[in-house]
């Protein structure tokens, strides 16, 4: 008999990855596909659905064409997280999609935050039932679908109007496959307008649509992540070379997705996700709200479980900008990047010695999440002698990415009330040894990368598939995810990281305070 596989998808904002993935864990097939974001004046940050389903047609065609006989049990999806797409009462996409880099919608959430009495930016009444509620509170930055939908709801209303409902990526996609709209107690969290005190019976909240002023309407029903949605149509089942009929699960975000499949379900087991963006996340016993550092415990995908969200804005973008639009830029004519660029990156990096030769570098190329909020800091090179060149370029964005981390990863710690000695690295970055070192270092934290780690996602969405077959029980969900390799901290290089860390807190305290000084300059300044 042919194995048993889940067809899991994983949209990306680089593009999707699909696999076939066995009830061991196992990655049968695999294929992938490229997307492109396009950043507009105001914080602006949009994708087309369109491409986006055109790029998962491409990669289930590459994965199709190495797969083994295998029996598809069902489709799951998990994708990007906290992003908005408005469809039409076909469940058609009426305008690009909102990704949660963009910031437009943050001017719109403010005017509707509370009146002239306000606590940490919020009205203290609405403040309170938030935090009752939900767990957490929207963010300033406007990067949470609250903002995004508040967004359309002023700066295109002909699109609000028309709009039958709002859908994360995720919530579109599984529609896109099943003709069926609804969205995971997981997925619907960032709209903060859901009672998640019981994470089993997540249930919208009518104060708190009234609050937002969101119109229930439009707005999907609600399921767990780990029930099963509808039958696969027969159209996307021909595109995607799959029989119709078969079962769509829920699914859930990329959050969620990693850290199953980074770190299984246990209590306080963390990973740090190393994509386009970052995070530091853990399945944590409690619901609970740190609003100085805009970290919640907000519902899993695991049934009645909560998860410890955070992210930093930039990670992978950083290596991604500096090959593409400094070493490789094609407005002096550069030639396409190699395609081992990465690795030569690495080796780059390897020959400079720690701190790059004083060469530091912020990592806010688009604003920042947690553990500080704040959509106008602005990143760079700080310190750049004529001594410099590319190895201390290389190093000194590996470095900056760490440093942030480190930043993050002391937020997480408060907020468990335990340290974490050791991590779990995931996602592209988790490849590289020389980036996995230098995490060590600068963390002092052993780093444990797990095995394929680009996978991660899919492998978590496809066990929580299972568990909606009722073919895996969420109880037995294992923590003991296969690693590539081990890194322990060296004593003398975190000693020395250590006041590196001091002056780049202080590099970022400058940065802001610059960023937000030429925000006003910006703003007082007739176009």
């Amino acid at each position: 008999m042919p194995a048993e596989c889940i067809f899991a998808i994983d949209l990306g904002t680089s593009g999707p990855k699909v696999a076939l993935v066995d009830r061991g864990g196992r990655v049968l097939a695999s294929g992938v596909a490229p997307t492109e974001v396009r950043t507009l004046p105001g914080g602006g940050a949009e994708q087309d659905p369109e491409a986006w389903w055109a790029a998962i047609v491409a990669a289930a065609r590459a994965c199709m064409e190495t797969a083994p006989e295998v029996a598809v049990a069902a489709v799951a999806v998990t994708a990007q997280w906290s992003g908005t797409v408005a469809v039409d009462a076909k469940l058609r996409p009426l305008r690009p999609a909102i990704l949660w880099m963009d910031t437009r919608g943050a001017a719109a959430l403010a005017r509707r935050l509370g009146g002239p009495l306000r606590v940490a930016g919020y009205g203290p009444v609405a403040l309170a039932r938030w935090i009752e509620r939900t767990g957490g509170a929207p963010g300033h930055a406007g990067k949470d679908p609250l903002a995004h939908i508040l967004y359309l709801a002023d700066a295109e209303p002909d699109t609000y109007d028309r709009a039958a409902l709002f859908l994360e990526p995720k919530d579109y996609l599984n529609a896109r496959l099943t003709g069926v709209a609804a969205a995971g107690f997981d997925s619907i969290a960032l709209h903060w307008v859901t009672d998640n005190r019981d994470a089993a019976h997540v249930r919208y909240d009518d104060d708190l649509l009234r609050m937002a002023g969101l119109d229930r309407a439009k707005l999907p029903d609600l399921r767990p992540a780990t029930s099963v949605l509808a039958p696969l149509a027969p159209e996307p089942a021909h595109a995607l070379g799959l029989p119709a009929g078969i079962p769509v699960t829920m699914g859930t975000p990329d959050v969620h997705a990693a850290a199953l499949g980074a770190a299984g379900g246990r209590d306080f087991a963390a990973h740090v996700y190393l994509g386009t963006s970052s995070w530091c996340v853990a399945h944590v016993p409690f619901k609970k709200t740190d609003l100085l550092r805009n970290m919640a415990s907000l519902p899993s995908a695991l049934p009645g479980r909560y998860l410890l969200l955070d992210e930093q804005e930039t990670a992978g973008a950083a290596l991604t900008f500096l090959r593409d639009k400094v070493l490789f830029s094609p407005a002096f004519g550069a030639g396409p990047p190699p395609d081992d660029f990465f690795a030569r990156l690495d080796a780059l990096a390897d020959q400079a010695d720690v701190g790059a030769g004083g060469l530091c570098f912020g990592p806010w190329l688009y604003g920042e999440r947690t553990p500080v909020e704040d959509p106008y800091v602005r990143g760079g090179f700080v310190g750049l002698s004529l001594d410099h060149g590319p190895p201390h370029l290389a190093r000194a964005v590996l470095e900056g990415i760490a440093m942030n981390t480190r930043m993050l990863v002391g937020a997480v710690e408060r907020f468990c009330g335990r340290p974490l000695r050791v991590l779990r690295l995931a996602g592209g970055g988790a490849r590289s040894r020389v980036f996995a070192r230098i995490y060590a270092d600068v963390l002092g934290r052993t780093i444990e990368a797990v095995e394929d780690p680009v996978h991660v996602g899919v492998r978590g969405v496809s066990a929580l598939a299972f568990i909606a077959l009722g073919a895996l029980d969420p109880d037995a969900l294992s923590d003991e995810i296969p690693l590539a390799f081990t890194v322990h901290p060296d004593e003398t290089r975190a000693a020395r990281y250590d006041g590196l860390y001091d002056e780049f807190r202080r590099t970022f305290r400058f940065l802001r305070r610059r960023a937000r000084r030429l925000h006003r300059l910006h703003a007082a300044t007739p176009s």
